[in-house]
């Protein structure tokens, strides 16, 4: 395959966090050398005048936003105002700051708990702002909406190729494995591995275990990622024609399984029998999020790593780096 990002600088902005790192490794391995990084420490993105300077300085041709405070249920519903405004100073500042210095292409990354609660399922671009969000984490959802919302009035008004990928439920590695502020996933590994080191009869799963998730490996976003950008910078017609139409695009697996499925998964991968003990007094979130990923699938990508697979290699690198 010819690649047309070869001399292209791009900013991987959030590039320590799981999917930033991701994004990272899959663009060495594809010898692109003209990556551009920066800590957390020295660029603070939710200064706009820092951002601003940042892009004057390093002139990249595209930037990829995977920057932002992320978290599970406790998490958002704990702290609504971090999760609001950094999330929304973070995506404006790029946003603006890309316009003035003539950024052409913008990767932003949304999340699929924008949708409505209610949402008919599998869950199309379309049904966004359609109805209801879930409460518990409102704020979030509100600030990424203001992101994808920001990417399409700037496509009208300036002619930029701003577009909003939204994933599913990613896990993978260099996930936040905090117990008190992690997604599901890496929370259920990291008490499974507890449990068998200290020899527990039972892992606390939060909520009832029968809401229904979809998830995919980071590895998959970070080719999906890839797979667009390849395509813009090649002109492709066909995914322009889609991507000047669709101001988002959903990203999934196009499965899903309920929490307990995926606790009985995460279970299997250890020697020692654990049981489940359901904690209900924790919520369960949003019912269903199943993403209708129809839009990228038509045009030739498709998610490659199992979940099971995902799963064995997530615990295997959690093993090899906690501390």
């Amino acid at each position: 395959m010819k690649i047309a990002l070869k001399k292209k600088k791009i900013f991987i902005a959030g590039h320590n966090g799981m999917v930033g790192s991701s994004i990272l490794r899959y663009f060495k391995k594809l010898d692109l050398k003209n990556i551009i990084v920066q800590s957390k420490k020295k660029l603070d993105l939710t200064n706009y005048n820092k951002v601003n300077k940042f892009l004057i300085k390093t002139k990249p041709d595209i930037v990829i936003n995977c920057a932002g405070r992320v978290g599970g249920i406790l998490a958002n519903f704990t702290y609504p105002k971090e999760f609001l405004f950094e999330n929304i100073y973070i995506q404006l500042n790029l946003l603006d700051a890309c316009c003035k210095n003539n950024v052409r292409t913008y990767i932003n990354l949304g999340s699929s708990c924008i949708y409505p609660k209610k949402s008919k399922q599998p869950i199309k671009e379309d049904y966004l702002l359609s109805g209801k969000l879930e409460h518990t984490n409102e704020a979030y959802a509100i600030a990424k909406i203001v992101g994808l919302k920001s990417c399409e009035f700037y496509n009208r008004q300036f002619k930029t190729n701003y577009f909003t990928l939204m994933p599913c439920n990613m896990y993978g590695p260099n996930d936040n494995f905090d117990i008190k502020s992690s997604h599901f996933i890496p929370g259920i590994i990291k008490k499974f591995y507890t449990a068998n080191r200290k020899n527990m009869e039972n892992v606390e799963i939060w909520g009832s275990g029968k809401a229904k998730r979809e998830i995919m490996h980071v590895d998959d976003l970070a080719s999906a990622i890839f797979f667009i950008l390849n395509k813009v910078e090649k002109k492709d017609k066909k995914v322009l024609a889609v991507l000047k139409k669709n101001s988002h695009i959903n990203i999934g697996a196009n499965k899903e399984y309920t929490i307990k499925q995926y606790a009985n998964m995460i279970g299997k991968l250890f020697k020692k029998k654990i049981n489940l003990k359901f904690n209900k007094s924790y919520p369960d979130g949003t019912p269903r999020k199943l993403l209708d990923s129809s839009i990228i699938y038509s045009m030739g990508w498709k998610p490659i790593i199992s979940v099971q697979k995902g799963l064995r290699e997530t615990l295997k690198w959690y093993k090899e780096n906690i501390k």
